[in-house]
């Protein structure tokens, strides 16, 4: 419930006007740049940056908060099945 009034919270323009954007953005600048002047490294960036940018998204997508506390009962669960044996 609090992560639905959080995107609730967040305009359109604030989403607009967000880092991944303007990465996103620059990347299309710096490919459409290559094609125009025809530089290769121009468009090598540019699609870097495109390529990057997505990866971008979809780890900003994925619920790191759930990831980091699974890991963290996993972590506890195999100390404790360490300390389990060590006492054997």
């Amino acid at each position: 419930m609090n992560k639905n009034k959080e995107q609730q919270e967040i305009s359109v323009l604030g989403r607009l006007l967000s880092m991944e954007a303007f990465i996103f953005l620059m990347g299309l600048v710096s490919l459409g740049y290559g094609f125009t002047v025809g530089t290769g490294i121009n468009i090598f960036f540019g699609l870097f940056i495109l390529g990057g940018s997505v990866v971008l998204y979809f780890v900003k997508k994925k619920d790191w908060k759930k990831h980091w506390e699974e890991q963290e009962a996993i972590k506890l669960r195999l100390d404790e099945m360490r300390k389990r044996e060590e006492k054997k």
